[in-house]
């Protein structure tokens, strides 16, 4: 147990910004292929956040080539390399999951104007 607290502080100590659930996020994560290594850009809207600590995960949903796909990031991965915020969605939800049936402008959310 001792093992999991020491790996959950330092993993911890990554500086993430702030970002809710609507919000349009573009994510850096580091793609292993043989011996190298590269980052790639994800880029999609938030539907989903769960859990605390350091088992804490949101769901990332974008339309790629017209099929919906959605990931599952941990916060405190080592392979989540950045995370942007591109644009701030206004949502009375905190489950976006109502989004899979919609096409076109109906999945779009609304943007939050301050």
């Amino acid at each position: 147990m001792d093992a999991l607290k020491k790996i959950a502080e330092s993993s911890m100590k990554t500086e993430i910004p702030q970002f809710s659930i609507g919000d349009t996020i573009k994510i850096g994560v580091k793609i292993r292929e043989g011996d190298k290594e590269r980052v790639q850009m994800f880029e999609g809207t938030v539907i989903a956040k769960k859990g605390s600590g350091v088992a804490e995960t949101f769901t990332v949903r974008r339309v790629s080539y017209g099929v919906g796909v959605e990931r599952v990031f941990p916060v405190h991965s080592p392979n989540v390399v950045s995370v942007q915020v591109v644009r701030r969605g206004r949502v009375r939800r905190s489950k976006l999951y109502y989004l899979r049936d919609r096409v076109g402008k109906a999945a779009k959310v609304k943007e939050q104007i301050k």
